[in-house]
Order: C-alpha cells, then structure tokens, then sequence
C-alpha cells in the first residue's frame, strides 16, 4: 500500500450499491426506490453520506439501476454533502460483484488505492476509518465489516482465525458455526475490483471472497457490536426511522434534535394527540385530536384522523387514516384512504390509492 492512503490523511472514493428494486418493502418502493425512501426525515441514503463523508470519503460513485434517474435528481453533484457524486447505471442486473466492476469504471484512484463499498439499505454505527484502517494495516486485498446477531441462520456467516482472517463463506445453516455475518460495508483494494471480470452477473460473496480467500490472498475481517440493520422490510424500516430520531444511532443528516417526535415543516400536530416513539410527521401533515401515532413514519400531507391509531406502521404521501382506524405494523400506499373502523395489523399492506371503506377490513396482508 502506498504512504498516502493513511487512515488520517487518505481522501477515499466509495461505491454506493443502490440498483435493487427493493421487492419486500412494496408498496413504499413502487414509485421510489429503496434508498431514496424518507427516513428520519431526509432520503435514506443522506444518512450513509453523511457518515461517508464524515468518514474521509470525498467522491462516490453510484451504482445504479432501479429507478435510476432519480437518484441524480435527489442529490446532484453532491455539493451538498461536501461530496463528489457520479452515477453509472446498469443496464441489465449484474449482481453484486458485477455492479461493483460495472461501477469501477468511474474511480479515478489506482491499483493500491483502498475503495470503500456500501450497500445502500444498511444502517450502521461502526467505525468507517477504524476498518479502513485495519485494511491498510493488514495489507489486505479486501476487508469486509461483521457484526454480530442473535440468529445468524437467517444470515451467511462468516467464520474467521484467530488474527482476523476470514475463512470461509458459509450460506444459512441451521448449526452456525459463528454469530458473525457479512455486515454489507467493504474495502477492496482497488486492483481486486479490477480482477472481477466484466459484463456478467457476479456475487462477491458466493464467487469473489471465495474466489480470494481459495487464492490465499487475505480477506480480513472488522468486527464490531456497534448498532447494525438491514432496513429491507416494512418493520425493519419503521425501526430504523424511529431509531434515528430516538438518538439510538447518530446522524449527522438528521434535520432536528433527536427526541421522542421528529415534526418536519408545516406538519401540525393537535395538543390533545399523543405522538411518540421515534416518530415522523412528514412535511404538510396533520394528526388531530385524540389520534395516537406510536413508532411510525408518517409521509408527506397524510391525515390521520381524530381517534385513529397508528402503531409501528409506514402512512404514505396523501393517505388519510379516518377516526376509528387502527393500524399496528401496516403499510398505507401513497393516497390510499382506510376508513373508519378498519383494523389492520401486522403485515397489512394497503397499495397506493386504495380506498377501504368504513369497517370494511379487519385484518388483511395485500389490499
């Protein structure tokens, strides 16, 4: 490695993965994608560019698909954030290794350069510079960031010797043999990325690790406990939201002071409502009387009504939540309507511009 890429003094560049279509969290990502959806009150990905740039990364390059256009028109040149951004789009799937090759074509930096990789829907409180650091101690060709979970047979885990370096890639497994799991943040020296052939579909996890790690070449891992989540699921959205606003994890994007409420412009919130829990009350809404909102995310100029109740629930752009409606866990498409008396709980899942009439629906996973 070369002196000039010092934890302290290096101006890394970053590859942002953001060309997923984000499947599990329909309806929300119909009309946006993933990365982009508001989350604590800014675009998810602010976020990550934040810390990113906090982090010593001066220039990112996106790696894009889904939706593409949009993420140019939400973040520009990227002045805001102190960061250089570009986009390069994938005009067909390329998998992970694949997007990251496609993506490189953009870097600007040379063969010993560290590279920082970021998935695009993963929240995390680790130490960016710390792992970095790490790589660039150890020599390593890449250095993937692991956290620990509590059941890591939803996960590949990703057993490690003594000194830290990975030995294997194991797919779920009902009998882990470790709680540690790939975290989804990565430094590759640059001239790895350059070996991943081009213009096919490529997973570093099932065939670039591998492929390192068989070759003897060091695949170091950075573990941490620090706060970790993967926010592809409605519930592990709403989580990651109101996590942010409660202060559990820091973000330097977060427009306001962490508290029990985050209220954006020209929202209103009614004295007599009760609203807590980490959550939002997107720009032009409006909770009334007696309404309580627990642990949600409430989206641009949605209504929720006197007397409903929203609880750990998404309430998109437009929709209306009427008196006497009850939602625990549910997710409102944009400009949807639940009438009085619904109850829907969790994994209710209302698509964009529904209208449920009055005590129409007590419980129901598509509607």
């Amino acid at each position: 490695m070369t002196e000039s890429y010092s934890p302290e003094s290096a101006c890394l560049e970053a590859i942002l993965l953001v060309g997923g279509q984000g499947t599990r969290l329909r309806p929300l990502t119909l009309s946006t994608p993933k990365p982009l959806l508001p989350t604590a009150g800014v675009p998810f990905l602010a976020h990550q560019l934040a810390k990113a740039r906090e982090s010593g990364v001066r220039r990112v390059v996106f790696a894009t698909s889904y939706r593409a256009s949009m993420f140019a028109e939400a973040f520009g040149d990227g002045s805001a954030f102190g960061l250089s951004l570009e986009y390069i789009t994938e005009q067909a799937p390329l998998g992970t290794g694949g997007a990251i090759r496609n993506a490189a074509e953009a870097l600007t930096c040379g063969p010993d350069a560290p590279v920082l990789v970021l998935n695009g829907d993963i929240l995390s409180g680790h130490d960016i510079r710390a792992q970095v650091a790490a790589h660039l101690a150890r020599q390593a060709a890449v250095t993937l960031h692991l956290t620990e979970v509590d059941d890591p047979s939803r996960f590949g885990c990703v057993p490690t010797d003594a000194g830290g370096r990975v030995t294997a890639f194991l797919e779920k497994t009902p009998n882990p043999v470790t709680n540690r799991i790939n975290a989804g943040c990565y430094v590759f020296q640059r001239s790895c990325i350059d070996r991943i052939p081009a213009g096919r579909v490529v997973s570093v996890e099932r065939e670039t690790f591998p492929g390192l790690i068989e070759a003897g070449e060091l695949v170091l891992g950075y573990a941490d406990r620090s706060y970790w989540l993967d926010v592809g699921t409605p519930a592990a959205f709403v989580q990651g939201s109101c996590d942010l606003v409660l202060g559990r994890l820091r973000s330097p994007a977060l427009p306001g002071a962490t508290g029990d409420v985050l209220a954006l412009p020209r929202s209103r919130v009614s004295p007599s409502a009760k609203v807590s829990g980490g959550t939002v009350v997107g720009p032009g809404a409006v909770v009334e009387s007696d309404a309580g909102v627990h642990g949600s995310v409430l989206g641009a100029g949605c209504v929720v009504e006197s007397g409903a109740v929203v609880v750990d629930s998404v309430v998109g752009p437009g929709a209306v939540i009427a008196s006497g409606a009850v939602l625990r866990g549910a997710v409102i498409g944009d400009e949807a309507v639940v009438g009085s008396g619904n109850e829907l709980l969790a994994g209710a899942r209302v698509w964009p511009g529904v209208h449920l009439s009055p005590g129409a629906v007590r419980f129901s996973s598509d509607v």
